[in-house]
């Protein structure tokens, strides 16, 4: 059904992507003919996503700063620029890669637009390396809302660009 955001099994080579990968889930929303690439995909995401959202970032970048972890915006320059906090890594009209690397955690984001004009999908890949017990610690944290995030941003997916 299209705008259904839907759990799928993740289909990306987490060894290519992010090898070492400890966490990695995949989201799925059927767009039906909407003529949507990979940057467009995420930028409906990350830019247009519910006001809560960016008030969780906001939160999360004040409580993060004190550790020295990396807050929106940080770190060195992107080949593709940034979409929101992400800096783009690698990018085609089928697939974006987005992320960043710190002392805590990797991650990374991967958007896949897939199938026939008339009916076209898009599957948000979320994968994580942990490097110590403050990724860990980290990561056990944020995955109560990680879930409901993600689903949220890409139910902006199917809506009409603004």
């Amino acid at each position: 059904m299209i705008g259904t955001v839907r759990e799928v099994t993740p289909e990306v080579d987490a060894g290519a992507v992010l090898a070492g990968a400890q966490f990695v889930d995949a989201f799925r929303v059927e767009i039906g003919a909407a003529a949507v690439n990979a940057r467009e995909a995420c930028t409906r995401m990350v830019l247009h996503g519910p006001r809560w959202i960016d008030a969780l970032i906001r939160l999360r970048n004040i409580l993060v700063s004190p550790f020295g972890l990396k807050t929106s915006g940080e770190g060195a320059p992107a080949p593709g620029g940034l979409i929101g906090l992400f800096p783009v890594l690698s990018e085609t009209p089928e697939r974006l890669v987005a992320g960043f690397d710190d002392s805590h955690l990797d991650f990374r984001i991967v958007v896949d637009v897939a199938g026939t004009a008339a009916d076209r999908r898009v599957t948000s890949t979320t994968l994580v390396r942990t490097h110590n017990l403050l990724g860990r610690s980290y990561l056990t944290l944020i995955m109560p809302f990680h879930k409901l995030v993600v689903r949220s941003m890409m139910g902006r997916i199917a809506e009409p660009a603004r």
